[in-house]
C-alpha cells in the first residue's frame, strides 16, 4: 500500500468499516448451524474493502443497489447492525420485517431502496435511480454493486449504454472475484479486463486493487466526485476474491469447487491484515485507537446478534401483508 497522505479520522473510519463487516460475517458464519437464521446466506469475507473504499464517499441520502451477498455494503452505507441481524433471524424488528433475508435487504433512510438476488438485475435499479436524480435535480450518486457474472447478462451492457447517453450519475462497481458460483470468469468471457469494456460506452473505466482500500477509496472518490458534479457515470473494476463457498458459511475449497493453491494465495493478501499493517506502519493511528475501534465493533455485535435473537417473528395474521 502507497502512502495515502490520509486524515487520521478517515483511516480509522475505513478500518472500523473493514473491521466490521468481517466480525459481523464471522459471527453470521459462527452462528449460522444452530439453523436458527433459515435464510441462506452470501457472505462477503474477503471482499470488505470495496464496500468501505466506495461508501465512504457517499452521502446518507445517496443510493446503493446491491446484490445477493450485500451484508457489506449496507453495513458501509450504514444500515443498523440490531435491524441486520434481525432479519436475518426472520423477525419482524428486521429491516425488510423479516420477509427479506439476508438476499432482499432495504433501508430507505440509508439509501437503501433494496437488494435483489437477480444476477444483474440491480444494475438498470441504479440506472433508473440516477434517472430520477436527475430528472429531480437532486443531485444523489446512485452506486451499484455487482459481480464478474453480471457481466455476461445483457442488462449490464443495455444500462452503461442509457447511463453513458444520459449522462446519469451512476458509479458501477464490479467486484471481481473471477468466479460466478463455481465457474470461472475464464470460462465465461474473453481475457480483456472488465474495466475496459467501459470504452464502448464513451465512459471511463479503471481497474484497481479490491484488497487495497486505499486504492479503492481513491478510485471510488475520483468515480463518485466525477457523477456528483455531471459528469456522467464511470465503471470501476475491482479485483479481489471472496472466502466462503457460494452460498453458506463454508468454503468450497474441500468439494474441489475452486483450486486449493490459488485460494491460499489469496488469504495472504486479506484485505484487513494489509490495512492493519499499513496503520502501524505509515499513519498516526495508534494501536490504542485500532483497540478502541475493535472493542467497540464487537460489543455492537453482541448487541445485534442478542437483539435479532430475542426479537419476535411476525405474527401469523401478517401473512399476507406487503404481498402485492
Amino acid at each position: 500500500m502507497k502512502k495515502s497522505g490520509l486524515p487520521a479520522d478517515t483511516l480509522k473510519q475505513l478500518y472500523a468499516t473493514m473491521f466490521t463487516i468481517r466480525h459481523f460475517e464471522d459471527r453470521i458464519a459462527l452462528l449460522y448451524p444452530e439453523q436458527e437464521m433459515k435464510c441462506p446466506v452470501h457472505l462477503c469475507t474477503g471482499q470488505e474493502a470495496i464496500a468501505a473504499g466506495v461508501c465512504i464517499h457517499l452521502k446518507k441520502e445517496d443510493y446503493i443497489f446491491g446484490t445477493h451477498r450485500s451484508h457489506g455494503h449496507c453495513i458501509a452505507k450504514g444500515m443498523d447492525l440490531r435491524s441486520l441481524a434481525a432479519e436475518l433471524y426472520g423477525k419482524s424488528a428486521g429491516c425488510s420485517r423479516g420477509r427479506g433475508g439476508s438476499m432482499h435487504l432495504a433501508d430507505p433512510d440509508h439509501g437503501i431502496p433494496g437488494t435483489s438476488a437477480i444476477v444483474g438485475g440491480c444494475i438498470p435499479l441504479a440506472v433508473g435511480a440516477g434517472l430520477s436524480s436527475v430528472m429531480k435535480g437532486d443531485g444523489r450518486v446512485s452506486a451499484v454493486f455487482f459481480g464478474d457474472g453480471a457481466v455476461d447478462e445483457g442488462t449490464f451492457h443495455e444500462s452503461m449504454n442509457f447511463a453513458s447517453l444520459k449522462k446519469l450519475p451512476v458509479v458501477f462497481v464490479c467486484e471481481n472475484n473471477y468466479y460466478a458460483t463455481n465457474s470461472p470468469q475464464c470460462a465465461r468471457q474473453p481475457d480483456v479486463p472488465i474495466a475496459e469494456r467501459a470504452r464502448s460506452y464513451g465512459i471511463p473505466g479503471k481497474r484497481a486493487d479490491g484488497n487495497d482500500v486505499l486504492s479503492v477509496y481513491a478510485a471510488a472518490k475520483e468515480a463518485v466526485g466525477r457523477a456528483r458534479s455531471a459528469g456522467g457515470p464511470t465503471l470501476l473494476e475491482f479485483e479481489t476474491y471472496r472466502w466462503k463457498a457460494h452460498v453458506g458459511p463454508n468454503s468450497d475449497i474441500e468439494n474441489g469447487c475452486r483450486p486449493a493453491d490459488a485460494h491460499q494465495r489469496w488469504l495472504k493478501k486479506c484485505p484487513l491484515e494489509m490495512f492493519q499493517r499499513y496503520l502501524r506502519e505509515h499513519s498516526s493511528v495508534t494501536e490504542e485507537d485500532l483497540e478502541l475501534i475493535e472493542s467497540r465493533v464487537e460489543r455492537e455485535i453482541d448487541e445485534a446478534v442478542e437483539f435479532g435473537k430475542k426479537s419476535p417473528y411476525p405474527d401469523a395474521s401478517e401473512l399476507t401483508e406487503y404481498v402485492y
